[in-house]
């Protein structure tokens, strides 16, 4: 098995953030220091990250819905010392990361787990697994905006896929507008917006998938039931 797939495994990181544990020389393979990514771990093998030694049989999988707040970070720890939403969930007996990012300035649905194979799935672009933002936008969005952000725009180097958007409210100077993507660029709603003349002022993910947040307070979690737990398993 690949390092990076063992270390998700253990619930211990995501396998990208495996890789940057390997590539910073915070992983052990019986004793050494293991900077190769694509090592296979071996029957045997002892590996240790930041010292402490995986047992992939004591990790039992937990799901979770966050609704994350603003101000929120989704990294596990922050050099500006910003609050991140392991702050929100500290009361879970398990390691849990997030299920891709949502900025400091965006509120909404977070997944949070300690299954590094799931995590992967769901945030890998050929899956196709929608996102669901609300957001509130200056300004007008005429049907030519709309139909670019349907369509595809370049947020800077980048032309994204196509998305589905609906304006609930158009106001004189703002609007509210739902919009479905299911690629995961950094700021990418922003930048979607930016590209044809309107400024995001909120922004807040309120689906994944079939997964809603529904009346989830701001700042709770709740575990995912076998159901929904099913349903990313095989979406």
């Amino acid at each position: 098995m690949r390092l990076n797939k063992y270390i998700a495994q253990a619930g211990l990181a995501s396998r990208r953030g495996a890789d940057e544990l390997t590539a910073n020389g915070n992983v052990k393979v019986n004793g050494l220091v293991v900077k190769e990514l694509g090592y296979d771990v071996k029957d045997g093998d002892v590996v240790e990250v930041n010292g402490r030694r995986i047992d992939m049989q004591s990790q039992k999988p937990v799901y979770i819905m966050l609704n994350k707040p603003l101000g929120y970070i989704t990294s596990s720890n922050d050099e500006k010392g910003r609050p991140t939403v392991q702050n929100l969930v500290a009361d879970v007996d398990a390691r849990l990361f997030a299920v891709g990012r949502l900025d400091y300035n965006t509120s909404g649905m977070l997944l949070m787990t300690n299954d590094g194979d799931l995590a992967y799935k769901l945030t890998h672009p050929k899956h196709h697994i929608y996102k669901t933002y609300r957001a509130r936008v200056t300004g007008v969005l005429s049907r030519e905006k709309i139909a670019k952000l349907r369509n595809g725009v370049d947020i800077g180097g980048f032309v994204t896929s196509k998305a589905n958007v609906t304006v609930i409210k158009q106001g004189e100077r703002s609007a509210i507008v739902e919009i479905q993507i299911y690629e995961g660029k950094n700021r990418q709603v922003r930048k979607m917006f930016a590209a044809v003349g309107n400024k995001v002022q909120e922004l807040e993910r309120v689906a994944i998938g079939q997964l809603y947040l529904g009346r989830l307070m701001t700042g709770h979690y709740r575990k995912l039931t076998p159901k929904e737990i099913e349903y990313l398993k095989n979406c």
